[in-house]
């Protein structure tokens, strides 16, 4: 089997295969299909076998997914995704761990199609890697952070989620494609949310100021909410839209410190204050380090 060539991160904005469902977590034969013919069109491989799962692991077909400070694991018989589906699962750990303080449980990953509960779909893409199952939180605002941001997550065409009932879960399929050689990423494009400033896109991002300037022909830092901007090549499209999700739906989310940044310039580009930022915290002190991570509490 030949491991399929993917050129940087794509979502399936760019497909046109069955995207006009409303957004909901209740699932439906179309989205069991629309997330079907992903995998085919990402040219994924299911997996028949129990016994067959190294051969997709060995070439970095499947990778494996270990619990960590973010994740648990709870039951997980193979813990194998594909690449950009791993690389989601731990950008959004940690965007859930920031903002609930608890690990995100996941209860499935890859299945091969003679592991499939009895229960499941002809056309599940957990056989190919492209799927997760996450535990609903016991904890109503958790559960309603998780919810919020796959929602959100789903309106931008970067997952398909749906609630399970029978065991309680969050399916999750994941729409995004990596290469192990090039994340390069062309034409990607940004949409400006209220609130957003140049500086605040440039840091979630990586793209410099002057360069979103240049790239959008932008004379200077006006922008406005539905605004659609160009990025350049190397955008981590998952970082970026998980990252802009947590921004606009929870009530916690988090600033790398960038050179030149001060609490006051911090609380003010968040509509916070100085001494909520140091209460969110650990009553943190004036002196910021580069690549510090602060929580931004909007409540």
């Amino acid at each position: 089997m030949k491991f399929p060539a993917m050129i940087g991160l794509a979502f399936t904005c760019l497909l046109s295969v069955g995207l006009s469902q409303a957004q909901t977590l209740k699932g439906s034969p179309a989205s069991i299909e629309n997330q079907y013919r992903t995998a085919l069109a990402y040219g994924y491989s299911f997996v028949n076998t129990a016994r067959s799962v190294q051969d997709y692991v060995n070439p970095g077909q499947l990778v494996k997914v270990s619990p960590d400070r973010y994740i648990e694991l709870h039951d997980v018989s193979y813990p194998y995704a594909v690449p950009a589906t791993r690389q989601f699962l731990l950008k959004l750990s940690q965007q859930y761990n920031n903002s609930c303080g608890e690990k995100l449980t996941v209860t499935s990953l890859l299945r091969p199609r003679d592991r499939q509960p009895g229960n499941s779909v002809e056309r599940s893409v957990h056989p190919a890697g492209m799927a997760i199952d996450l535990r609903v939180p016991s904890s109503r605002k958790c559960r309603l952070w998780l919810e919020n941001t796959l929602l959100s997550l789903e309106k931008q065409r970067v997952v398909d989620v749906t609630r399970e009932r029978h065991p309680p879960h969050y399916h999750v399929a994941v729409f995004a494609r990596e290469s192990d050689t090039d994340n390069a990423v062309s034409n990607t494009r940004y949409v400006v949310l209220r609130g957003d400033t140049l500086s605040g896109i440039s840091a979630r991002t990586g793209v410099a100021v002057a360069q979103l300037r240049a790239i959008n022909g932008l004379r200077g830092d006006l922008i406005k909410p539905g605004q659609k901007l160009q990025l350049p090549a190397s955008t981590n499209l998952v970082k970026m839209a998980i990252d802009k999700t947590s921004t606009s739906t929870g009530t916690v989310i988090t600033h790398q410190v960038n050179r030149g940044d001060t609490l006051w310039r911090i609380a003010n580009r968040y509509g916070t204050s100085v001494e909520k930022l140091r209460q969110s915290n650990s009553h943190a002190g004036d002196l910021l380090q580069v690549g510090q991570v602060l929580r931004i509490s909007k409540g």
